[in-house]
């Protein structure tokens, strides 16, 4: 993102700069309770950093609707809005890292590994209150539109760990987990920046579609990390730990050489963390990698091309850089 690049930044890059700052400093006042253990907690996540780029695309979203000012009430609730979709994607996180058995994120050891897991699941659970508890704030079309994501949010977890049933094409139901688990979050960020920004009804659904798209190419391209990088700040191959078939598993699942026969065989059953290991290093050399990144390229690439409608400028621009951003990731 030019926003934070060491190039001279615009008018528009200084104060894109500001709001999410500004962000994140509201994130961490959003979770400090008068708990000592509660407060380090629910800040250990935040504190960690991250991408941020779903507060990004509320941001980006409300600069599709008219103009606002610093200080302005719209900019305020641009902010809440950002902070919301943030404490939801830091909530899932720590219910994530339960259910995998983490021991690392973002570089640092997860709060589960920290605290437990008793204390990390109700921590996720005060994130997501008050997570909730922010939205009202909104108005009640903003509570409904968080409502469906968040039930999309728990379908999309519970698809995942009953896996695909019996007759349904194991990618297909792996997209739609993408879908829901994922980019249902992403989607409802740009357009919740939409809806306060005061964008047209035509505008919103156009970036839904923009964050529903982008964020099964970001999820599909954090799948490929997931097997192909050591520096991730996560444990690699959690999702070959937990029995999760991403696209890259399910791609070389479909070999027929009889050079593959070794790594068929590991993918077929559980595996202790030897046999992940060995099956890291077979997938890493795959044409099955290779296959993925071209898929995430493509499916890229039709996701910049939804932005063709909106009006140019450096809004429209900033989407299109995540566009490619999420293909050299996987590089």
């Amino acid at each position: 993102m030019k926003a934070v690049s060491a190039e001279p930044m615009t008018g528009f890059d200084a104060t894109l700069r500001d709001r999410m700052a500004g962000i994140e400093s509201a994130l961490l006042a959003a979770v400090e309770s008068d708990n000592p253990v509660l407060n380090e907690a629910s800040r250990h996540i935040i504190q960690a950093g991250g991408k941020r780029f779903r507060p990004l695309l509320v941001v980006l979203g409300s600069q599709f609707g008219k103009p606002y000012d610093s200080g302005s009430e719209i900019e305020r609730r641009v902010a809440v809005g950002a902070v919301v979709v943030e404490l939801t994607h830091v909530a899932s996180l720590y219910h994530d890292d339960v259910m995998d058995d983490a021991t690392v994120r973002r570089g640092s050891p997860s709060a589960n590994a920290r605290w437990g897991n008793l204390l990390a699941i109700l921590v996720g659970d005060y994130l997501f209150a008050r997570a909730t508890d922010l939205v009202t704030d909104l108005g009640l079309d903003i509570v409904r539109t968080y409502s469906a994501m968040f039930n999309r949010l728990v379908r999309g977890q519970i698809a995942e760990t009953v896996g695909p049933a019996e007759g349904v094409d194991p990618r297909e139901h792996y997209l739609q987990v993408l879908a829901d688990k994922t980019a249902a979050l992403i989607s409802t960020s740009a357009r919740v920046g939409a809806m306060i920004g005061g964008a047209d009804p035509a505008t919103q659904d156009l970036l839904a579609d923009f964050g529903e798209q982008y964020g099964v190419v970001f999820q599909l391209s954090d799948d490929i990390i997931d097997i192909t990088s050591d520096e991730t700040g996560k444990t690699p191959g959690t999702d070959l730990r937990e029995g999760v078939d991403t696209l890259p598993i399910l791609l070389a699942r479909r070999s027929t050489d009889p050079a593959d026969a070794r790594l068929l065989e590991l993918l077929a059953g559980e595996r202790t963390d030897p046999e992940v290991d060995e099956a890291l290093g077979l997938l890493r050399k795959h044409p099955a990698i290779e296959q993925a990144r071209a898929d995430v390229a493509a499916r890229a690439e039709a996701t910049r091309r939804i932005l063709d409608p909106l009006p140019d400028g450096p809004a429209k621009q900033a989407l299109a850089d995540l566009c490619d951003s999420v293909v050299t990731r996987t590089t």
